[in-house]
């Protein structure tokens, strides 16, 4: 028995030893295949030898000037901002003394061309009135000129859903307010953003975006959009009724999204008395209540909810400072205890839909800030909540096929939207 296992030993060990070699046979022609950095084909030779560089022409030159942007913050002195730019304490001291260098606003960008001696060769910024103020170099002179603002336009679309509020929404898309906003006034006829948003509502919208030198600068107009309200989708598209770009907002079948009247005088704000009966907060005791209260802030604008004629603007009993507006057929509006009247209000003036004519306040019988809006028809009060609006003029027919032209990628935008953004946010 011994014997056998020791022959079993014997044959086990040669195995091994086989197979050792033979791995070793074949990790050696790896290595003997594997070819070295350095291998020289036939005919050919290695050659090693330094190749000495001239720094003094290898460096580039240094720049004639260089180009800087920094944002004039709170706290900032011109000073302080001409120490970011690279800008020297001679020109410094040259610039400040230009009024228009005074023009500059908190959180404006100002872009410079800057030499290395610290002299610039120019320095521009966007003032409050959309204008370019632009210094300039010239020789020992500088020049100070006021240019048109040329904007770069990009499309954006986003897409969100109400979780909790139109504008908390609006930042989890990565969307900003003013566009929001503008979607709320394109829906406003149909959807009240103060009482009817619930919980789930969705919206799609497709707007512009108004670069200057790379730097996106401010929104521009809604171009599309939909929202889905208690599962009912209203959807809008821009459409340019004339060549100068005027134009509205319709529903792909050419109606007007526009109705004569606004909901709202406000663009957002809360209702703190409704239209009917109620206890007085003043004098206690039941009385009806011919209009709809919104608390706001003192010094918020009051927009004209419809095209009007200036019928009344003053002081009006408990109304306090008030503005009656006279509108097409029986239509009249009025507008209470505001703080003060907008430039140009007066009797006999025209005014446009959501034309600002005025600003909250608590003129008159009132505890609080806020606007008491009535609508009445022939002079009797109406339920501006309820009473049903007419809608603007649709899209004229004779320009239907240029609407649907010149809206159908808009339209085929929100259905991409509706079909693969939202789906990732529910």
């Amino acid at each position: 028995m011994t014997q056998v296992a020791s022959l079993r030993s014997a044959s086990l060990l040669k195995i091994v030893a086989v197979f050792v070699l033979a791995l070793s046979g074949i990790v050696a022609a790896f290595a003997t295949i594997a070819p070295s950095p350095e291998t020289v084909l036939p005919g050919q030779q290695l050659l090693r030898e330094p190749y000495p560089i001239d720094l003094q022409t290898a460096l580039l030159p240094p720049p004639e000037a260089f180009v800087c942007e920094s944002r004039f913050e709170r706290g900032d002195s011109l000073n302080d901002l001409y120490a970011r730019l690279g800008i020297g304490a001679v020109d410094g001291k040259r610039l400040t003394s230009f009024y228009a260098m005074h023009r500059l606003q908190i959180g404006t960008m100002v872009r410079a061309e800057v030499e290395p001696s610290g002299r610039f060769r120019t320095l521009s910024f966007l003032d409050g009135r959309g204008k370019v103020v632009r210094f300039t170099h010239s020789g020992e002179d500088i020049d100070v000129s006021l240019d048109d603002v040329h904007y770069d336009v990009a499309t954006v679309a986003r897409a969100g859903i109400i979780r909790s509020s139109l504008f908390a929404a609006a930042d989890a898309a990565d969307m900003p307010d003013s566009i929001a906003i503008q979607m709320a006034d394109v829906f406003g006829g149909d959807i009240d953003f103060l009482r009817d948003l619930r919980k789930g509502d969705h919206f799609s919208v497709v707007y512009e975006m108004l670069y200057r030198e790379g730097l996106a600068v401010r929104t521009g107009r809604v171009l599309a959009a939909e929202f889905v309200n208690k599962g009912k989708a209203f959807r809008a598209v821009f459409f340019a009724t004339s060549d100068s770009g005027q134009g509205g907002y319709y529903a792909p079948d050419g109606k007007s999204m526009r109705k004569a009247f606004l909901r709202s005088p406000l663009e957002f704000s809360r209702i703190s008395s409704r239209f009917g009966l109620r206890r007085h907060p003043l004098f206690n005791h039941w009385r009806a209540h011919t209009g709809v209260d919104y608390a706001a802030p003192t010094g918020t604008r009051i927009r004209a909810t419809g095209d009007g004629v200036v019928d009344f603007a003053g002081r009006k009993g408990g109304y306090g400072n008030a503005v009656i507006l006279r509108h097409g057929g029986q239509n009249s509006t009025l507008y209470g205890h505001m703080n003060h009247f907008a430039r140009g209000i007066h009797r006999g003036a025209r005014v446009a839909q959501g034309e600002t004519i005025g600003y909250v306040g608590q003129t008159g019988w009132a505890t609080g800030p806020h606007v008491h809006y009535e609508f009445r028809v022939g002079g009797v009060p109406r339920n501006p909540l309820t009473i049903a609006l007419p809608a603007a003029r649709p899209v004229p027919k004779g320009q239907m096929a240029a609407f649907r032209d010149q809206t159908a990628g808009y339209t085929a935008q929100l259905d991409l939207l509706s079909s693969t953004n939202l789906a990732l946010l529910q």
